[in-house]
């Protein structure tokens, strides 16, 4: 056994690939990735993979070419952008004598660094120790065995990685308990939005398309946006008002092509927010060349978390970054007579929002009733509420009551429908609605 450094910042980046050329677009992002961790990059290497080595992944020879490699870099760490099995990561470590590390143990270092939540924090340590759990090597070699009976000193004893394995359970244990309380507080907020009959967004999309830029511009929030992979992991839910009413806008964790399997389930909670949406916000990098294949890499994502099925909106973001020749450098909704409806914006300068807006009022239905009601004198709670929800656009008053014209959100009118005296809003209310609130 070798000593495991504790840092490991000048990365060697492995890229295996099974025949034809490596594709060029995964080694970038996957660099993208290790310096979102905060590795600076001293090689990349490829390894054509035509029979994996179930001892180390890469063959002999190219074990040699690679620690050739990082010994003339001065590299301390080795990334490899491919699963690795317990054996095969230990194997070249040893072989390296340097750490060595895959591609789910990346991205879930980067989750580490990002999470700032309390649950989001216990998302991240659970699906580190399942990872780890398969992983566990003898720390220290100064403790043979610790002591078994005491008296004799009956039996073997237990090993140190034996007490590691013990203790990482029942951290796994803990952990899944205080994550069910927080699943349970998280699914009594749901239930308290769908009580208010607010329609729920959700902003999906690849990992660094802006999504987190786009919800502060519609919302005045201030969640965290950068230009690198996973800016943001921790769900952010903000109210928002639109010419139809009110919406409830949910900025979710980004998507990346092979999502480790782990992080999906572990972040359950996080994804749930598209699960439970009315509709999809699919924010999609306009100026990315590859953005067909991230839409597809992102909807794959959707289908495995039981997404798939909920209407979206596609909204091509960073129109500012697009050349004159796109033809898309201005603001504009598409409305293709079969798919998703098109929103091209920029959530940078502020471009587009308005028709973003538009199209969210739109594809959830939203609509106002005009008109003028009469409010009896005995319902003057219904008259206040229609104030507090600005509603009234003006009143004359006799000895009858009130009448009143009104500019009332579809949705807020079937809530007040079957409230005391919402009887008086009937005439605004178009009869199948009227059936429906009563």
């Amino acid at each position: 056994m070798f000593e495991r450094s504790r840092k490991g910042e000048h990365a060697l980046l492995i890229q295996p690939h099974a025949g034809g050329p490596p594709d060029e677009d995964l080694m970038e992002e996957f660099a993208d990735l290790a310096r979102s961790a905060g590795a600076s990059i001293a090689a990349v290497l490829t390894a054509r993979i035509d029979r994996p080595n179930a001892a180390m992944l890469i063959g002999s020879g190219k074990l040699e070419e690679v620690k050739a490699a990082a010994d003339a870099t001065g590299a301390d760490l080795i990334l490899v952008n491919h699963p690795l099995t317990p054996g095969q990561e230990r194997n070249l470590e040893r072989a390296l004598q340097r750490r060595v590390v895959d591609r789910t143990g990346l991205i879930l270092d980067i989750f580490a660094q990002r999470a700032h939540s309390h649950d989001g924090k216990l998302q991240v340590e659970l699906a580190q120790l399942k990872h780890m759990a398969t992983r566990l090597v003898r720390g220290w070699t100064h403790l043979e065995r610790q002591r078994g009976g005491s008296i004799g000193l009956r039996g073997p004893g237990e090993t140190q990685l034996e007490t590691d394995r013990r203790l990482l359970q029942k951290r796994l244990e803990q952990l899944q308990r205080r994550l069910e309380k927080v699943e349970v507080q998280r699914t009594q907020m749901r239930r308290a939005r769908v009580r208010s009959e607010l329609p729920r967004v959700a902003l999906v999309g690849y990992t660094n398309a802006g999504k987190s830029t786009l919800f502060n511009a519609l919302t005045g929030a201030d969640a965290y946006a950068a230009d690198q992979l996973f800016a943001t992991l921790d769900p952010t839910v903000r109210r928002i008002e639109l010419s139809g009413g009110g919406v409830v806008l949910a900025d979710t964790v980004g998507f990346v092509r092979d999502l480790p399997h782990e992080l999906v389930a572990a972040f359950r909670s996080t994804l749930s927010e598209s699960r439970e949406a009315d509709l999809l916000l699919h924010v999609v990098d306009a100026a990315d060349p590859l953005r067909d294949e991230r839409i597809a890499q992102v909807d794959a994502v959707l289908r495995d978390i039981g997404a798939g099925d909920i209407p979206q909106l596609l909204v091509f973001n960073k129109i500012d970054k697009l050349d004159d020749g796109e033809g898309a450098t201005q603001p504009r909704l598409d409305r293709p007579a079969e798919g998703r409806m098109r929103v091209w914006l920029s959530a940078r300068d502020g471009r587009g929002l308005d028709v973003l807006r538009q199209a969210l009022a739109e594809a959830l239905q939203l609509r106002h009733l005009v008109g003028e009601v009469r409010i009896p004198p005995q319902a003057a709670k219904l008259r206040a509420r229609l104030h507090d929800l600005g509603a009234v656009r003006g009143e004359e008053h006799d000895e009858h009551g009130w009448r009143i014209r009104v500019d009332l959100p579809l949705a807020d009118a079937q809530k007040l429908f079957v409230q005391a005296h919402g009887e008086a809003l009937r005439p605004l209310l178009p009869p199948e609605e009227a059936e429906d609130a009563a």
